[in-house]
């Protein structure tokens, strides 16, 4: 079989509280599921549907926020904010701001993001957005009896690489590393610490039907055969005593 990846469009503006599986099921691609879809949702409907969603206006900015805009060209108000999402900043320079999320993301402005939005609107990352994965791949049965996987994505740049690619931030349903660890590969030498993210390479896959302004925040990856475990986000954060790099 050959996977597939079937972008759905939506063109309403999502709401908070709207049902997204309704309105995927009634979108003009009119998509009919089938048992072992994945399904890639994007982290900014997700959000606001959640209403994670900031009007500046409400914001009080600090004066250790304002001392950072006023250095990197930013609005004080988003400053406050990616500070209140943040564990710590990881690297201030060239009027980026690189920080470790309180979810334990490391990305740029804490996830902080206004594009697809009003003018003084931004939009944050979901509380927990392994349990909103969860959430509709619940939804998803109840509503089709098709049993499902279900990813959030989001859009990271990359130490070492121009660009960004669409990762995964949450996860139901499958598993989120193939580990290679204890096989062998084509000449027969034992593997020892290949183990791949498939929930991210899935997720950058399916950016190349979603863009950013084509009116498809999901996608539906079929005929990839997964393996159906209950997996969080964690499992993809390398912790601080395996990390070369902090």
């Amino acid at each position: 079989m050959v996977m597939e990846i079937i972008p759905v469009y939506i063109e309403n503006e999502i709401k908070p509280g709207d049902d997204l599986i309704d309105l995927m099921l009634g979108s003009k691609s009119r998509p009919h599921l089938q048992d072992g879809d994945i399904l890639v949702f994007t982290q900014k409907i997700i959000s606001k549907q959640e209403g994670k969603i900031v009007n500046l206006s409400s914001v009080k900015p600090t004066l250790l926020a304002t001392g950072i805009a006023s250095e990197y060209r930013k609005d004080p108000r988003t400053v406050q904010l990616i500070l209140d999402q943040s564990r710590r900043i990881v690297r201030m320079k060239n009027g980026i701001i690189i920080s470790e999320t309180t979810h334990g993301f490391v990305c740029a402005n804490a996830g902080v993001d206004e594009s697809n939005l009003e003018e003084g609107y931004v939009t944050l990352l979901p509380n927990d957005a392994d349990l909103s994965a969860e959430k509709l791949r619940k939804q998803i049965k109840e509503k089709t009896g098709k049993n499902t996987a279900v990813i959030i994505s989001d859009t990271f740049g990359r130490p070492f690489r121009q660009g960004q690619i669409n990762v995964a931030i949450g996860v139901s349903g499958i598993t989120a590393i193939l580990d290679y660890a204890g096989l062998k590969d084509a000449f027969g030498r034992i593997l020892r610490v290949t183990a791949i993210a498939i929930v991210d390479e899935i997720c950058s896959a399916t950016e190349l039907v979603m863009g950013k302004s084509l009116h498809v925040p999901i996608s539906i990856v079929r005929n990839y055969g997964f393996t159906n475990a209950k997996n969080a986000i964690n499992d993809l954060i390398r912790s601080r005593s395996e990390d070369l790099f902090r």
